[in-house]
């Protein structure tokens, strides 16, 4: 399958509820032969309204930790895990991850980056469970935040999600360190 065949495959899903109240199903963007493969949560409301990725609030932070740590958005590729707008900006239920995370699943197979940079929580617990890695409680998974995980042939690297900031401001010096570490992984 290449990316024109997924993309149209994700901008008709159909497949759980979130098809009802989206406005759109947005697609991964950037470079299709990155090394560093950048996977969020699910889209905001701005990104559901505007159809592209990361230009809401957590957009504009991202954009920033990226330019401080060197790092092109055209060098890389973004994607979400799940591909609609959670209303309210809630958990994704499991069915919705079930659904979705095949698409995921595609967009890895076909970049087949070296480095795979998990934002937050959703994203970091479906990657380490798809990669068969020892997942801690739940309310230990900040713990694997900037550390990073060998895999077959792929670097797993957790980090906070750039919401994070819109939260706690506090934590920009340490989520920063971790954006900076992301270039300093490739060979």
């Amino acid at each position: 399958m290449d990316f024109n065949e997924l993309n149209g495959k994700i901008k008709s899903c159909t497949n759980c509820r979130l098809h009802k109240s989206r406005i759109n199903s947005i697609t991964g963007e950037g470079n299709y032969n990155a090394e560093i493969m950048i996977i969020a949560q699910a889209p905001g409301e701005t990104e559901d309204r505007e159809g592209k990725m990361f230009i809401g609030p957590s957009g504009i932070i991202f954009d920033r930790l990226l330019q401080n740590a060197e790092i092109q958005r055209d060098n890389i590729y973004i994607t979400n895990l799940i591909k609609c707008y959670l209303p309210k900006c809630r958990r994704p239920s499991k069915n919705e991850i079930e659904q979705c995370s095949a698409y995921l699943d595609q967009e890895i197979e076909i970049i087949d980056p070296q480095i795979i940079v998990t934002l937050g929580f959703h994203a970091t617990r479906y990657i380490f469970k798809k990669y068969k890695l020892n997942r801690p409680p739940k309310n230990e998974y900040k713990n694997l935040f900037g550390k990073q995980s060998y895999v077959k042939n792929k670097i797993i690297f957790p980090v906070r999600h750039p919401t994070a900031l819109l939260f706690n401001p506090d934590k920009e010096e340490l989520l920063q360190e971790n954006y900076n570490k992301i270039m300093k992984l490739l060979p």
